[in-house]
């Protein structure tokens, strides 16, 4: 699902009026009624107080058109004009009149402290005083009553965007902006959903159709990419029948020490579960029994050295090297690196420690081949790139890195982001579960595993990030989120295929 900026959204509204001979008020109608209908679905007429607040703007306009909707059947609701401005855009106005004539009760106008609502615990509120046409912190008593809502302990239904949040930079300050519960968003996710500093705000997010024109939605070039079930299957190569494991790629990884051989059996249990055909493993001497007896699938080649590796001695022509996990960096191990990096010309998925040593060492990243994956979680990240100002200015960041060393960054969090020059792609699948020792070793393994299938590594890191999610999630359901390990994240892969493959089923706010 393409992500679009405000001005790529406001595009979008322009000609879907003109090519659809619609006015906005009509589309504002369309739009509202579908958040009505999502309101409706889930309250059944219940009996409970529901508060609007509405901007003097289009958003505002949203919160008047849906208020207006329910009370046509019969909700419980009060409307209240958060009065920021004398300016009234015309859809607010003529949305105004439409209320003010089918209710005496009136909408209450706020113009300060001391018209702020009571608000219990039991309301629900929706919020529609700014979408995404602000582009300035709220200040004075509309902040306050930004932050006066957040105190509520009320459900909060954010209309397009929780107000105070901007589409395009990072909100300073955190408590004018509402904490939503929910978001009902218009026809595109906006990137502040997904980014670390401000997807707290958003809840639980779903996006609404309401019609914008197909042809330009298809054409436009998107900020980023969601990447959910619909996306994640296109991607997918099925297997022909008449296939043997030299079809289906070998996967050499090389990592581990003393102590830390298990991101090793990580990594590479979930290459194999991933469809890779054969992996062989480079270790210590002191991996050797470890990765024969937890790992009989597996291949075994050991360092000459018991505790780390020192010198990576194989004439193996492997589809892909998986390097990083557990190897340390001692400088022994650094100088097998690099020796490694000079030899190996096809793409590399480098993790945990590799990472580490290429920020300590960065004229090794000259060696690296084109299309190399790199996986850093943020603290690996910043190493590696150095600090950034908000989360805007390291997209940038990350941006010319790759453009310099012509590599691919995915970026692991609570929405994993896989960078590639000029694209973002933004994975829906994965849980909370999922922060556990071991996780990251399992992802390079399953980039890995699809890598050496011959799925060009763009595809194989976006495939991989969504298949990794998903038997996270797959695994939260049998052992919960706190439960789990990352093992069981390698176990669950082929159950992680078989949803991608099966019919009939689709991410929330995805597909």
């Amino acid at each position: 699902m393409k992500i679009l900026t405000a001005s790529q959204i406001k595009e979008a509204d322009k000609i879907t009026m003109n090519n659809q001979e619609i006015s906005s008020e009509d589309l504002m109608e369309r739009a509202a009624t579908q958040v009505f209908k999502e309101i409706h679905e889930r309250l059944q007429g219940a009996d409970i107080p529901i508060k609007v607040f509405c901007g003097v703007g289009n958003n505002g306009g949203d919160g008047l058109v849906i208020a207006r909707l329910l009370l046509e059947h019969s909700y419980k609701v009060k409307v209240f004009i958060v009065n920021y401005s004398d300016k009234r855009s015309p859809d607010f106005l003529s949305n105004y009149d439409k209320i003010k004539n089918l209710s005496n009760d009136w909408p209450v106008l706020l113009k300060g402290e001391d018209d702020f609502p009571e608000i219990a615990m039991g309301d629900f509120v929706v919020d529609a005083i700014f979408g995404i046409g602000l582009n300035r912190p709220l200040e004075g008593w509309v902040a306050k009553l930004v932050n006066f809502i957040n105190k509520s302990s009320a459900f909060v239904l954010a209309i397009d965007m929780p107000s105070g949040l901007f589409s395009d930079k990072v909100s300073e300050e955190e408590d004018a902006v509402i904490k939503a519960n929910f978001t009902l968003t218009f026809q595109t996710p906006k990137l502040v959903f997904f980014l670390p500093s401000t997807m707290d705000y958003v809840g639980e997010m779903q996006v609404l159709d309401i019609g914008l024109d197909r042809a330009f939605l298809s054409e436009i070039t998107p900020s980023a990419q969601l990447i959910g079930r619909q996306e994640a299957r296109s991607l997918y190569n099925p297997r022909n029948k008449n296939s043997h494991k030299g079809n289906f790629g070998h996967v050499l990884v090389v990592g581990g020490s003393y102590g830390k051989i298990g991101s090793v059996v990580l990594a590479t249990t979930a290459s194999l579960r991933t469809g890779a055909g054969l992996s062989t493993v480079f270790v210590p001497k002191c991996g050797y029994e470890i990765m024969q007896t937890s790992l009989p699938e597996a291949m075994v080649m050991t360092d000459e050295n018991y505790e780390m590796i020192t010198d990576i001695k194989t004439d193996l022509d492997a589809d892909v090297v998986c390097f990083g996990m557990g190897v340390g960096r001692d400088k022994s191990t650094i100088v097998a690196f690099k020796e490694l990096l000079k030899k190996t010309k096809k793409p590399m998925v480098i993790d945990a420690d590799g990472l580490n040593i290429f920020s300590e060492n960065n004229e090794l990243l000259q060696y690296l081949p084109e299309n190399s994956v790199l996986t850093p979680h943020p603290k690996e990240l910043q190493r590696l790139i150095g600090e950034w100002t908000d989360d805007f200015d390291k997209i940038k960041k990350v941006q010319d890195f790759i453009r310099k060393y012509r590599l691919i960054v995915v970026l692991k969090g609570a929405h994993t982001f896989v960078f590639e020059q000029g694209n973002i792609y933004i994975n829906s699948t994965g849980n909370p579960g999922m922060a556990t020792a071991g996780s990251g070793d399992v992802l390079s393994g399953v980039i890995s595993g699809l890598i050496s299938q011959k799925y060009e590594p763009l595809f194989a890191a976006v495939l991989g990030v969504y298949l990794h999610g998903k038997s996270g999630d797959i695994s939260a359901e049998k052992s919960s989120y706190e439960g789990m390990i990352s093992g069981d994240i390698a176990e669950n892969m082929g159950l992680a295929f078989s949803d991608l493959l099966s019919e009939n089923k689709t991410n929330p706010g995805s597909d």
